[in-house]
C-alpha cells in the first residue's frame, strides 16, 4: 500500500527569516494524522534567508540529517566541528548524550535544505558528527547506513537505509523491500511513478506490504528513500 502525503498538504511555518514546510508534525505545526513513520520523525524542507540561520541550541537522542540543496550552510557544534556544508552535501549528527550546535546561512541568497530526524535504536550514546558529499549517479546510492554495515555511507544508530534516487527523464530504477520493513519516499525535484502512484516535487509516500518498488521518472527527478525497520 501507498499512501501519499501531498506537497500541497504540508504543513508551512514562515517566520521572517525561515520558511518551511513540514511532512510530519513540527514545532507549532500539529497533526496527529502525521506524526511521522516508524523511526522517521520530521522531514522539513527549509529555505533559510541570508544573514541568518539557526542559533546555537541542543538535542539529544535523535539521529538528525542534513541535504543541502542550494546554497552554503556553516555549522559550529559543541564537539568542536566548524563547517562549511555546501550544496549537495550530506551532514549527519548523532546526538546521544547531547551536542548543541548552530547552522547560520553566511551569504546574501537563501539556502534550501531537508532537515530530517530519525529516532535512534540505543540511548545516551556518545555524540558524534559526520559530513559527506557523494557523486551524483543515476539510480539508487545508498548514503545512510547502519553502524557497520556499508563505510562508504553515513552512519546512523538505527536499523534503517536512507538512499538518494537521481533518474533521467524516462529512466528507472527498483528494489525490493524486505517482508515487515516500512517505507517512506520524498521526492525533491522531478516527477516520477512509484508502482504506477504519481509522485511530484515536495510529496512524500508511505510505503507498507510492498515487496517491490518501481520508480519511473517522467521528468529528470531527484528523491530519498527510506528502508525503515
Amino acid at each position: 500500500m501507498i499512501t501519499v502525503r501531498p506537497d500541497a498538504e504540508r504543513g508551512q511555518g514562515h517566520f521572517g527569516w525561515l520558511r518551511a514546510r513540514y511532512s510530519f508534525s513540527f514545532s507549532s505545526y500539529y497533526d496527529p494524522r502525521h506524526m511521522g513513520v516508524s523511526a522517521l520523525r520530521v522531514i522539513n524542507q527549509d529555505i533559510v534567508n541570508g544573514k541568518s540561520g539557526f542559533g546555537q541550541h541542543g538535542h539529544d537522542n535523535m539521529e538528525i540529517l542534513t541535504y543541502v540543496l542550494s546554497g552554503t550552510l556553516s555549522h559550529r557544534d559543541t564537539l568542536g566541528n566548524i563547517a562549511d556544508i555546501n550544496a549537495g552535501e550530506f551532514q549527519l549528527m548523532s546526538a546521544g548524550t547531547g551536542i548543541e550546535h548552530s547552522e547560520v546561512n553566511r551569504g546574501e541568497e537563501p539556502v534550501e535544505l531537508l532537515q530530517i530526524w530519525l529516532q535512534p535504536n540505543v540511548r545516551n550514546p556518545q555524540p558524534r558528527y559526520a559530513q559527506k558529499s557523494f557523486p551524483r549517479t543515476p539510480g539508487l546510492q545508498r548514503i545512510v547506513a547502519a553502524d557497520g554495515i556499508d563505510a562508504d555511507a553515513l552512519p546512523i544508530r538505527q536499523d534503517a537505509t536512507i538512499y538518494r534516487g537521481i533518474l533521467d527523464s524516462d529512466g528507472k530504477v527498483s528494489t525490493a523491500l524486505a517482508t515487515g520493513r516500512t517505507a517512506w519516499v520524498q521526492v525533491i525535484s522531478g516527477r516520477l511513478r512509484l508502482n504506477d502512484v504519481l509522485l511530484e516535487a515536495g510529496d512524500g509516500a508511505a510505503i507498507h506490504n510492498e515487496t517491490t518498488l518501481e520508480f519511473q521518472a517522467e521528468q529528470a527527478s531527484e528523491f530519498l528513500y527510506f528502508d525503515l525497520p
